[in-house]
């Protein structure tokens, strides 16, 4: 699949750096540096615009490395890029860890991925089937 994408910053277009790989690197395209305190949000722009197809979505991800050595992942967790969004792809993250973390330009500041998707229409009804798990929810299984 072919999807258009505009690239305003001076960083190179995102790419599948394994051939397993999910999702594409996004990089940083602050024009100084973004030095985030510990509990410190931020707003990280890419310079990227991205057409994306109906039936589709971009899901921004953490990346893990960030996330485990840093303490740096995103705000909203997963963030969804709607395929009739136009506007500049921006990341908002977090530092969750205990020490300031500074983000450059060309930074790889969080992950791509794009997915298929349905949409649904709600069919009323006063009752659902049960299942053999039911109700049980927020560790009921013994996870």
């Amino acid at each position: 699949m072919k999807i258009k994408i505009v690239n305003q910053s001076s960083n190179p277009l995102p790419e599948y750096k394994t051939k397993g790989a999910s999702g594409m690197d996004l990089l940083a395209d602050n024009e100084t540096p973004i030095t985030l305190q510990p509990m410190e949000r931020g707003l990280v722009p890419t310079g990227l615009f991205v057409e994306i197809p109906e039936g589709y979505e971009g899901q921004v991800r953490a990346r893990s490395g960030l996330s485990i050595k840093n303490g740096i992942t995103l705000v909203n967790c997963v963030g969804t890029i709607d395929s009739d969004y136009r506007g500049e792809l921006k990341i908002p993250v977090i530092n969750l860890g205990s020490e300031a973390f500074t983000i450059s330009r060309g930074d790889r500041i969080a992950q791509l991925i794009i997915a298929k998707y349905e949409t649904v229409q709600w069919e009323t009804s006063d009752v659902i089937e049960d299942t053999d798990r039911g109700t049980g929810g927020f560790g009921s299984t013994g996870v």
